[in-house]
C-alpha cells in the first residue's frame, strides 16, 4: 500500500483507502507498473513496451490518453502522485516516508 493506495494482483483490484478503482486492463497494469518503479522516470515507449508489450505500431499518445484516465480515477488526493516529465514521460511519486 503507498498512499492509501493498494493493489491486489490476485483479485485484479486496486482500492485508494476503501474505494475500489473502477479500473480497465491497461489502466491496472499501468497502475501496476508504476508502483513497481517509483520515482524512476519512464519514458512513453518503455511504458508501451511494458505494459501494452509493444512500442512500434502504437502512438505514444496512447499513453497519455491513459495516465489521464488513470489520474481522474485516483481522484484529487493521488492524481498527483503520477508527474509528467515534459518530453519524456512519467514518473509515480509516492507521498514522502511510505516507501
Amino acid at each position: 500500500m503507498r498512499d492509501g493506495l493498494s493493489i491486489d494482483r490476485d483479485q485484479w483490484t486496486a482500492r485508494v483507502g476503501d474505494r475500489r478503482l473502477d479500473l480497465t486492463y491497461r489502466e491496472f497494469e499501468l497502475l501496476d507498473h508504476f508502483m513497481a518503479h517509483p520515482f524512476q522516470v519512464l519514458s512513453r515507449r518503455q511504458l508501451l513496451d511494458a505494459v501494452w508489450g509493444q512500442s512500434d505500431i502504437l502512438s505514444a499518445r496512447t499513453v497519455d490518453v491513459h495516465v489521464a484516465r488513470l489520474r481522474r480515477k485516483l481522484g484529487p488526493d493521488l492524481r498527483s502522485t503520477i508527474t509528467t516529465v515534459r518530453q519524456v514521460g512519467y514518473v509515480f511519486k509516492p507521498s514522502a516516508g511510505v516507501l
